[in-house]
């Protein structure tokens, strides 16, 4: 039982987690395709 309930909160903190890496990354990306050279104004 504490096995499972160890995966469940493993799973939970991966959840919530992810999705703020992958914001992160995003950003980043999108910083690297918006740079200075790269806009058209």
């Amino acid at each position: 039982m504490k096995s499972f309930l160890a995966a469940m909160v493993v799973l939970a903190a991966i959840v919530v987690l992810a999705p703020m890496a992958l914001d992160e990354a995003g950003f980043s990306a999108a910083e690297k395709f918006s740079g200075p050279d790269v806009r058209l104004d």
